[in-house]
């Protein structure tokens, strides 16, 4: 059987919950959740949260970002999935909070998770959708890290959701239905 595995990237843990960086892991919770997916249980063999239906496999991986490849791998070895079934998530420096894009077989550009992913699964063909966060201010100087590991603002979480909700319609009627 088909399957289709749904990584959301983030890292875990209270201090970087509703981070930039995690917006991830809130737009996989979200399409867990509005397409009425069980509770997510921690697997240790897969070193991630696991929320599974029919042929559909959601994970957030407990690894931090950086080594996200790491429980990607495991899960794909397991279920021998196809690569270009596997859909990752994760947060975008490089574009503007509020929007996203939907990639396959790219370069990481710097996303430390998506290289972790790329080399441990020794491909770049997989489909990825990039949430921009980067800020209002392009043209202000400010490492990666205070970026990606700031909270967000309530009005900034807003626009994140509401980016949330188009990439879930996306993978619904897109995706789910191909496999």
């Amino acid at each position: 059987m088909n399957r289709l595995l749904i990584v959301g990237l983030g890292n875990p843990g209270q201090n970087y919950e509703k981070t930039r960086h995690n917006c991830g892991f809130l737009a996989a919770r979200y399409y867990a959740e509005h397409n009425n997916f069980p509770e997510f249980q921690l697997d240790k063999r897969f070193d991630s949260l696991i929320s599974e239906k029919e042929h559909v496999l959601i994970a957030l991986p407990q690894t931090f970002m950086n080594t996200s490849g790491l429980a990607v791998k495991k899960i794909r070895d397991y279920y021998k999935i196809e690569t270009q079934n596997i859909v990752i998530i994760h947060d975008e420096i490089d574009l503007p909070l509020g929007s996203y894009k939907k990639s396959q077989d790219k370069s990481s550009a710097g996303h430390k998770g998506v290289q972790s992913t790329i080399d441990l699964l020794g491909t770049k063909d997989f489909i990825r959708y990039r949430l921009g966060i980067a800020p209002a201010t392009p043209n202000q100087k400010v490492k990666a890290e205070e970026i990606v590991l700031k909270k967000l603002t309530k009005k900034e979480l807003e626009i994140v959701n509401e980016v949330i909700k188009n990439v879930a319609a996306d993978i619904a009627t897109t995706l789910v239905p191909t496999i």
